[in-house]
């Protein structure tokens, strides 16, 4: 297989066998801590609320496999991704913050820097929601307001030890660390998958699950196809002269279909669990009137639900579109090209480059949306399918496997192919 060759020649250089050392062992430390509980959590109530709740273990993936264990990592990264949301969306909404990332290394530290101080009180916001969440459902304790503060720090304290163990991997190690992080506790979870899986082969026929398992693999392949998919704009530089001859250099510009990735997915939970945590809190607390609507709420937005599919649907195709118009922004593109002699065969500069570029990046985001949309749905798609309700196939943990596999072989190519060139640069001078 071409990942595992990749693999092998890369531990042919031993600064790249460093590197994915390194990398093995902070995972392995992650790992370890992950499994530390917090205090005052009934362990057994806690795994069988999250093997009954989609809810808690769409979360799940996203603190990186650490709140099934409530361990003392139990935000995980969460709070970490969010305000990388934040901060992202702020740089193109506040002056200041673009300004500040187009300075190159240094903006970009800076940006960093303040990402890490958000995530602190997001963090601390997050662990005493957790904590009232989790009690009015009876796994946690009853603390007095100082067992309450002491418990919200020591969240916020792994929330940063997980971070920093990110950060640790980017730097010195091979991939990026926060995507890494999340790949391996989703990975954690494929023995409790697989388990569910056993059980449910032992009790029903297995036709169901040879659907299951050629949709796992479908989902397998069109992940890989649309990460790599892109729509190629031919571009064309004024002629230049070239060794006496006039030429007309010519290149692509890719539009990817999926130009956001997972974060249209990541943005539409954060707002389409939101109704579920709410009726669930509300729910739980109040014996009234307010209390019984919250109920409603909670059962209305349930995950396996027709209304909560279809609000989540629609969400992750509008955030896919947004996030699409301020990654790829057809005006700034279509300025820089006249910036620099370049142009569209066939169409004119100025404003009618930046309306095609508007229409192609519509047309191919289009794809790129509805296919993230129908990732996203698919455990309910799949039951719906199958009539298999006890397994479910998480199209968004595939699409972050699939994404983190190859972006780390890409990574690894370059780091050969960087080797090598030094090796032969070398070898050349000597």
């Amino acid at each position: 297989m071409k990942i595992l060759d990749i693999i092998v020649r890369a531990f042919h250089y031993p600064a790249i066998r460093r590197k994915i050392i390194f990398t093995v062992l902070m995972l392995v430390v992650f790992r370890f801590i992950a499994h530390i509980p917090a205090g005052g959590v009934d362990l057994a109530a806690l795994r069988n609320l999250f093997n009954n709740s989609p809810l808690l273990s769409l979360l799940d993936i996203f603190s990186g496999g650490t709140l099934a264990n409530f361990s003392i990592m139990a935000l995980g990264l969460n709070p970490y991704i969010n305000a990388s949301i934040i901060l992202q969306m702020a740089t193109f909404m506040i002056p200041k913050l673009e300004e500040l990332s187009k300075e190159g290394e240094s903006g970009r530290a800076q940006i960093n820097r303040y990402t890490r101080f958000l995530t602190v009180p997001l963090a601390a916001m997050q662990a005493f929601g957790m904590y009232f969440l989790l009690k009015s459902q009876g796994i946690v304790d009853v603390l007095t307001p100082v067992g309450i503060i002491a418990l919200c720090i020591t969240m916020t304290a792994g929330t940063i030890i997980v971070m920093w163990i990110g950060e640790l991997i980017s730097e010195y190690g091979i991939g990026n660390g926060i995507s890494l992080l999340i790949f391996a506790g989703i990975v954690g979870r494929f023995p409790v998958i697989f388990s569910q899986t056993t059980s449910v082969l032992q009790a029903t026929n297995i036709f169901p699950l040879l659907i299951f398992a050629a949709l796992t693999l479908l989902v397998v392949v069109a992940v890989v196809v649309m990460n790599e998919a892109a729509r190629r704009v031919p571009i064309q530089y004024a002629r230049r002269l070239r060794g006496g001859t006039m030429a007309s250099p010519q290149t692509y510009l890719p539009v990817k279909v999926n130009q956001a990735g997972v974060i249209p997915i990541i943005f539409a939970i954060s707002l389409v669990l939101f109704p579920t945590m709410i009726g669930q809190f509300l729910g739980s607390a109040l014996d009234n009137q307010l209390g019984l609507w919250a109920q409603n709420l909670a059962a209305a937005f349930s995950p396996d639900g027709l209304m909560y599919n279809v609000s989540y649907f629609l969400l992750v195709v509008g955030f896919s579109f947004f996030y699409a118009a301020v990654v790829f922004n057809p005006k700034r593109v279509g300025e820089d090209l006249a910036k620099y002699g370049g142009f569209i065969p066939g169409v004119r500069p100025g404003s009618a480059t930046i309306s095609y570029l508007n229409s192609v990046l519509y047309k191919v985001t289009s794809v790129g949306a509805v296919f993230l949309a129908l990732v996203a749905i698919l455990p309910f798609l799949v039951q719906r399918a199958t009539g298999l309700t006890t397994v479910a196939l998480g199209g968004t943990s595939i699409l972050i496997v699939v994404s983190v596999i190859i972006e780390l072989t890409k990574q690894l190519e370059a780091q050969i192919a960087m080797h090598r060139y030094e090796g032969y640069v070398g070898k050349k001078s000597s």
